[in-house]
């Protein structure tokens, strides 16, 4: 007996030991995640003692070995094990390998196998989609639990060819997904096609998604042929969402549908109930207001930014609750030539934005002055420290200016110094960075920037744990489900998904988003903010932009710039005037470089079109002897416009001669695309 309790005290003593062991071993082994090499991943997917750390690194190696479903399918083989909802992914990268391989059993085992054990991830939508083939009832079971997801839209585009079916389709898509290759054509054809009749409701619904396309004459040709009772109905049916999309389509549309743009705009702020009680905040953000308030307060900030005939009968026709708000008395502040009551605005409403953009348009009439003490009460008026970073760093780079015109050189390096540790990189940190000394030339040889994989911190541990494991496609598909057609307005919300956008190779978007994250980014916040200067630069075509900036001898950032820029890095944009591609450029003047005709599809291909943009600039830089601010603005506006903005602020004061620029157009472009080229150039990230 005392032999066998001493037996087992050594038993379980050995037990402990290796438990102890075998934890200590995990805690020393890596985490999986995009930063470890391929040989390490490997490892851990064989050798790992952990089951789930094995299928963690299995689903890293997916992504390193494309157009391989023999390898792939090895690699997701028996990790389809447990409740975890990675184990959806994994069943689905197993039937989407056996698919690939050509086994249709296999296949079709593992996607019922998913969705009877899965049947609410995202992971199931795709089950749903492929053996819809067959069971068309699975569809419509797609179409109802998983509405947002890209295998109901595309489940939603492939349906008909019955004109009821097709109606259903474009609806759904206009609903939950109007940017989906191919809807917008469906989208027209059920407008257009008389076989199957859509009721008033339903033609608001098809024209609101022609409208997110900015289409928008289509979308009004949508809610009836001719204007009367059948139109009015349809126009009543918009929800005030809709209704502004379609103000917003048709002020970019013929100027024919101003008037009725203008009309709508009036029409959605009218829609939304006047308070009861007290009036609430007119600094309220849109995040927290009703789906009506945030209609109605986007309907009356698009109005004030709209000059010409019209634009003063339409806001006086707005409710008393509009009329007294900060966007439309920054517009009669702004309609007075002196600027009264503008310190008075900024001080009531020193939280919303319309005050922000009133204090630098009245902020740049005194700096184009020469009314260098003017300029600095109005920059008081605002603290920089109230601002979202982008606008902050504009303040703090014109109070250092002001304070070298007054003779306080001291201050001014303060406040430049002060500018660059949250704002090292944009336009701004670039001019601060000369004026201190710190900027060495565009074109320069540069410290490398750390582009390594950065975690998604979205909160969402699901999310972030595919995003982990490069998971890209399953992260958006996850964040889609989820999101719904819900409006993006936090600033955390725009960052989490223009990043998920990127992710995907939406650039168009993702960058879109990023950038009105920026602006949106509150300063308490600003822990983000070295996340989304790395996403709003990310480096695209680079293989490419190197070889056009060695072969035409001009700066790799000038090239990165102008391609954020002008397409987002998007190589199948067109312009509405028709400039095609990565550099947009206009067929005529890419023929002209060429010595030859070229077609919008060899401008199409990011090679072709970066080599004659580059060689564009090249001119341009040569025209103007290499200044910066002279080339870059006639790659926007043309030398001849240019030739005759030049004056002696070039030289002695080229900020000043930048905000002199008569185009509005042209002077924003001039400082993102010199700003995208600093932040390229920069190795440096913001902090707090």
């Amino acid at each position: 007996m005392t032999r066998f309790a001493s037996l087992l005290a050594v038993s379980c003593l050995g037990t402990g030991a290796a438990l102890l062991g075998g934890r200590a071993l995990l805690q020393r082994l890596p985490a999986a995640s995009p930063d470890l090499s391929t040989p390490a991943l490997v490892r851990l997917s064989r050798w790992a003692p952990d089951p789930a750390l094995r299928r963690e690194a299995s689903l890293l190696l997916l992504g390193r070995v494309p157009a391989q479903p023999q390898r792939q399918a090895e690699l997701m083989r028996h990790q389809g094990w447990g409740a975890d909802p990675l184990a959806a992914v994994a069943l689905k990268h197993a039937a989407l390998a056996a698919e690939a391989l050509g086994r249709p059993g296999q296949v079709n085992r593992l996607w019922t196998q998913l969705l009877r054990r899965f049947p609410s991830t995202p992971a199931a939508a795709d089950a749903l989609y492929s053996l819809g083939r067959r069971r068309p009832a699975l569809r419509a079971t797609l179409l109802q639990r998983f509405p947002a997801h890209p295998a109901a839209l595309a489940a939603a585009l492939e349906l008909g060819p019955a004109p009821v079916a097709r109606l259903e389709g474009a609806l759904h898509l206009a609903r939950w997904g109007a940017r989906w290759p191919g809807a917008e054509g469906r989208l027209r054809q059920v407008c257009s096609s008389g076989s199957a009749t859509p009721s008033p409701v339903q033609r608001a619904l098809l024209a609101e998604g022609l409208a997110q396309l900015g289409d928008g004459e289509a979308a009004l040709a949508c809610l009836g042929k001719d204007p009367g009772v059948d139109r009015a109905a349809a126009l009543a049916a918009l929800s005030p969402s809709g209704q502004l999309e379609l103000a917003q389509a048709l002020l970019r549309a013929d100027p024919q549908y101003r008037r009725q743009a203008l009309d709508l705009l009036v029409a959605v702020a009218r829609r939304a109930p006047e308070p009861q009680g007290a009036k609430p905040s007119a600094s309220m953000a849109p995040a927290s207001m009703a789906p009506e308030d945030a209609a109605a307060d986007g309907a009356v900030r698009l109005l004030v930014q709209q000059q010409g005939d019209g634009v003063a009968e339409a806001l006086a026709a707005l409710p008393t609750r509009w009329r007294a708000t900060a966007p439309v008395a920054a517009q009669r502040v702004l309609a007075d030539p002196q600027g009264r009551g503008g310190l008075a605005l900024l001080r009531r409403w020193p939280g919303d934005s319309a005050s922000w953009d009133l204090q630098w348009e009245l902020v740049r009439r005194q700096l184009l002055a020469g009314q260098w003490a003017a300029a600095g009460s109005l920059l008081d008026a605002l603290p920089p420290a109230r601002l979202p970073a982008p606008l902050a760093a504009r303040s703090r780079f014109w109070r250092g200016w002001v304070h070298r015109q007054l003779g306080n050189g001291q201050a001014a390096l303060d406040a430049w110094r002060e500018l660059r540790r949250p704002s090292p990189g944009g336009y701004y940190g670039w001019r601060a960075a000369l004026l201190l000394g710190q900027a060495s030339p565009l074109g320069s040889a540069a410290p490398p920037r750390s582009d390594s994989w950065q975690p998604l911190a979205s909160g969402d541990s699901q999310l972030d744990q595919l995003w982990r494991l490069d998971q890209r496609t399953e992260a958006w598909e996850l964040w889609r489900t989820r999101r719904g057609n819900r409006p993006l307005q936090q600033p955390g919300e725009l960052l989490v998904e223009g990043r998920l956008r990127q992710g995907v190779g939406d650039d168009w978007m993702g960058l879109a988003q990023l950038e009105q994250a920026s602006l949106r980014l509150p300063p308490d916040q600003c822990r983000l903010l070295p996340q989304l200067e790395r996403s709003l630069h990310p480096d695209r075509f680079g293989p490419i932009l190197r070889a056009v900036a060695d072969r035409h001898r001009v700066p790799l950032e000038l090239l990165q710039g102008l391609a954020k820029q002008e397409s987002r890095f998007t190589p199948t944009v067109q312009s509405g005037a028709g400039a095609v591609g990565l550099m947009q450029l206009m067929p005529a003047t890419a023929s002209e470089l060429a010595g030859a005709p070229v077609s919008t599809g060899e401008l199409e291909d990011p090679a072709r079109n970066a080599d004659l943009g580059g060689r564009y600039l090249q001119g341009l830089l040569g025209r103007w002897q290499g200044n910066l601010l002279l080339a870059v603005a006639s790659y926007n506006a043309g030398p001849a416009a240019v030739e005759g903005w030049i004056d002696p602020r070039l030289t002695a004061a080229p900020e000043l001669w930048v905000e002199a620029i008569p185009y509005p157009e042209t002077r924003l472009y001039v400082k993102r695309v010199l700003g995208n080229a600093w932040s390229y150039r920069n190795p440096g990230w913001p902090g707090c």
